[in-house]
């Protein structure tokens, strides 16, 4: 059954990890898994120092900078109970440089995420919400 947009956004933000799907210009999609927060129309990818990183920008931000579009799926699977699945699917728009509103993702990461209490971060990925659309097998899924 498909979802309405209030629930799939509000199913998104209580996620605590996803998938980030950007535009390589050759090989196509490609998809890494991240943790991210919410606020408002707003997500928040952060590029942190916790776990250790390629020296420059990660193939992420080079595929956002050729095609600023990106997709965000989370999902629920259980694979002994399918009457318990189901997704969200956010479309994205990278914002390089936002001209504000850091301050309030980067609260919104170290509050979800406690390992990022001392806000560790190097950077953080800002994307604005262009649409949420979500699936369930069923009402108990999302209850």
């Amino acid at each position: 059954m498909k979802i309405d947009v209030a629930l799939a956004r509000q199913l998104l933000a209580q996620a605590d990890h996803g998938v980030l799907s950007t535009v390589h210009e050759t090989r196509g999609i490609d998809s890494v898994p991240v943790v991210f927060a919410v606020d408002a129309d707003r997500l928040a990818i952060p590029i942190d120092r916790v776990k250790p990183k390629a020296p420059g920008p990660l193939q992420r931000e080079r595929n956002l900078a050729g095609d600023p579009r990106a997709t965000l799926l989370v999902e629920r699977w259980d694979r002994l109970d399918w009457s318990q699945l189901w997704w969200v699917r956010a479309s994205l728009i990278w914002m390089p440089e936002p001209t504000d509103g850091l301050g309030a993702l980067s609260a919104a990461l170290s509050t979800k995420y406690p390992q990022y209490s001392s806000r560790p971060f190097d950077r953080i990925l800002a994307f604005g919400i262009s649409s949420t659309t979500g699936w369930a097998a069923s009402e108990s899924a999302i209850s």
